[in-house]
């Protein structure tokens, strides 16, 4: 979505725009466009006024993306198991078998996301579209 918002910058780009280049219902569009919103990274004119980014793409990395739309900093990617039962044996063990791994792997995630910026995303985009 950033990408089109980039590449289109020039042009008007509304949520039904991104949508038909995504493949997805506008309403969608308009609720990730407001969670950008809400993290500085976009800026949004109602009606038919469009949406465009604010930052500088070398100061967005794609864990503020990522943080933005699905998770808050402190939540954990993968949660589950809130109430295992406690007489399984399966159940009372399963986060100390479980968590410390997933851990790791959300923090390898965000690692590699951090170290990416809009700007590293658009150099390759624009490689591909001309």
């Amino acid at each position: 979505m950033l990408v089109a918002m980039e590449v289109f910058k020039d042009e008007k780009v509304t949520s039904s725009c991104l949508a038909n280049s995504i493949g997805v219902n506008p309403v969608v569009i308009r609720r990730i466009l407001s969670q950008l919103k809400e993290a500085g990274i976009v800026e949004v004119k109602r009606g038919s006024g469009g949406a465009k980014i604010v930052k500088p793409l070398t100061e967005v990395n794609l864990l503020d993306v990522y943080r933005a739309v699905e998770v808050s900093p402190n939540a954990l990617l993968f949660n589950f198991h809130d109430n295992p039962n406690p007489d399984c044996p399966v159940g009372k063990n399963i986060h100390s078998i479980l968590d410390h791994r997933l851990v790791e792997a959300q923090n390898a995630l965000e690692s590699q996301l951090k170290d990416q910026t809009l700007a590293d995303v658009m150099t390759e985009a624009y490689e591909k579209i001309n």
